[in-house]
């Protein structure tokens, strides 16, 4: 009888140290998986029904920087800058090296990001960087990345960066066939939807959202030295109409990404979006000659970057993280 108490208790012993390791990451520590988002109403939510607010930068096109596409960098961003939201943003059909031309290529990038995200407990976006309409391009890359990331939490879909010279009529009918692609395998993940004319024509979105579908918002872009209280009047209208707005994209200077950083503007957007509750990304991760690139060419691909490898506008958007919950 004692024998037979002895093993029974060797066995409860063992089922509570094997159980204790399911659930452990390699370091011994428990990994926290983060909670699947939502929309309702005009709001981003959690599971149990939270506002959520999500802020954080998004990486610059990955044919020109690609050397920031890797896991070091967003281990940086997210621990060190307090980014709770990573943007990796593909170009599609700007030169030789995107997408359509080199599809191995952009995929290898993105998932750089994407896994490491999801390593680091951050959320991202996947996000199809293009000006123009490529409908069957946009689904089988959406597809493979829907097949690749089914029902991992981390991760969003902005299926068309900025449109310019599509109608709001064209641009709708492309989302709807994206959306379905999407869904017919991820049912849940956010999708965020691109609007007219660089993504501020969010009014007509509003006039005729997409219907009949869940868990998708429209994408508003602003330079706040060129998008002022004209495009905050815009999107209230957006928003007292029901739609659900994301900005995927926004930065100081001008529309161009050059020229001098109007900070009284930025901070009237960052109070509105606070007002509002909505979630932003600050472009970009990028080494370019221009007031939007947040570092310069002595940067590290790697992240841990210096004072002086940084730009002001790099400055300015990481105290923003770290000062703003």
């Amino acid at each position: 009888m004692k024998k037979l108490l002895k093993i029974t208790l060797l066995i409860g012993c063992l089922t509570i140290v094997v159980g204790c390791n399911a659930h452990s990451s390699k370091s011994g520590e428990t990994k926290e998986t983060l909670p699947a988002l939502k929309v309702c109403g005009t709001q981003l939510m959690n599971s149990e029904g939270d506002t959520v607010v999500l802020q954080g930068v998004s990486y610059g096109w990955h044919q020109f920087w690609p050397r920031f596409y890797n896991s070091s960098s967003v281990s940086y961003l997210a621990k060190e800058w307090g980014a709770q939201v990573l943007r990796a943003s593909m170009g599609v059909d700007l030169d030789s090296a995107c997408y359509v031309y080199q599809p191995e290529f952009g995929i290898e990038c993105v998932k750089k990001v994407v896994d490491a995200a999801i390593e680091h407990n951050v959320y991202v976006i996947i996000d199809w960087h293009s000006h123009h309409l490529l409908l069957e391009e946009a689904k089988n890359f959406f597809t493979q990345m829907a097949t690749l990331y089914k029902g991992v939490p981390n991760v969003m879909y902005e299926i068309y960066n900025e449109p310019v010279e599509d109608s709001w009529e064209e641009v709708k009918a492309y989302s709807i066939e994206i959306i379905k692609a999407i869904r017919s395998i991820e049912t849940d993940a956010i999708i965020l939807v691109g609007t007219p004319h660089w993504a501020q024509d969010v009014h007509l979105a509003a006039d005729s959202p997409i219907t009949g579908v869940n868990n998708i918002m429209y994408t508003l872009h602003f330079y706040a030295n060129t998008h002022k209280q004209y495009l905050r009047d815009r999107a209230d209208y957006a928003l007292s109409k029901g739609l659900p707005l994301f900005v995927s994209e926004c930065a100081g200077m001008e529309a161009s990404g050059d020229g001098i950083i109007d900070k009284d503007e930025w901070n009237s957007w960052l109070d509105w979006m606070q007002q509002h509750s909505i979630s932003w990304v600050a472009w970009s991760v990028s080494d370019k000659d221009e007031t939007c690139s947040m570092l310069y060419p002595s940067a590290s691909s790697e992240g841990v970057w210096k004072d002086k490898d940084m730009k002001e506008w790099g400055h300015i958007v990481r105290e923003t993280l770290k000062g703003r919950k």
